[in-house]
């Protein structure tokens, strides 16, 4: 009995040593990895690229505004034509014009339209009259074509009494209509119709505008448009 002890203490070593090798296999934990990269926690997102700016878009250019060009002034112009056969007169007034063309005997024509801002106008007048012209400073330069005739003229600015008249009436039973255009120099030149036929025109009183005519006295007056 005495050499059966020993071997119960062995046997019961190895047991032991049996059992803690089966405990370590059952409940140990692998080795933690010494790799960063393997690690969720440790990985690092790579930063987006920054995201350039739109440009604002620049607010649209606004046009200069252009130059507005003055009106052409009121006024009133007379003068003759270069071959000094015939006078022309033209009123202006708030961007229209009147004028009359005559040559003191039997040719004569008035003659309307618009005034442009640049002071350039065509007026027509009956039968196909027309007058081209150009407002420059204080004088219009211009050409009237009437009854087959091209007359250029000048007329310079007016100061009274130089200027258009006109007057109508009934004078013994006639229609009198008389025009008139009176130059700086104190010249007149105009002609007067009885029922329609051309004449040329009594003297006017260029103050006051009074004219006899077949003994009763009349008033021309200013013309504008």
């Amino acid at each position: 009995m005495k050499r059966t002890g020993p071997l119960f203490t062995l046997l019961a070593g190895l047991l032991l040593g049996l059992f803690m090798l089966s405990l370590n296999a059952t409940t140990g934990t692998k080795p933690a990895s010494t790799s960063q990269a393997d690690s969720p926690a440790d990985k690092v997102s790579p930063s987006p690229a920054p995201t350039k700016a739109s440009p604002s878009p620049s607010p649209p250019a606004t046009p200069s505004p252009s130059p507005t060009k003055a009106p052409v002034p009121n006024a009133d112009y007379a003068g003759r034509t270069d071959d000094d056969s015939s006078a022309v007169s033209v009123s202006l007034r708030d961007g229209r014009a009147i004028a009359y063309f005559c040559d003191g005997r039997d040719k004569e024509s008035w003659l309307k339209g618009d005034v442009e801002a640049d002071g350039s106008m065509k007026l027509t007048g009956k039968g196909g009259s027309v007058l081209n012209g150009t407002l420059k400073g204080k004088s219009i330069r211009g050409t009237v074509d009437i009854e087959g005739g091209h007359y250029a003229f000048t007329a310079d600015k007016a100061v009274k009494p130089s200027g258009l008249y006109r007057a109508t009436a009934t004078v013994r039973d006639a229609e009198i209509d008389g025009g008139w255009i009176v130059l700086s120099t104190g010249d007149q030149v105009g002609i007067l119709k009885r029922d329609g036929k051309p004449s040329p025109a009594p003297r006017i009183d260029p103050e006051t505008g009074a004219v006899t005519i077949d003994g009763q006295q009349l008033t021309a007056r200013p013309v504008t448009p």
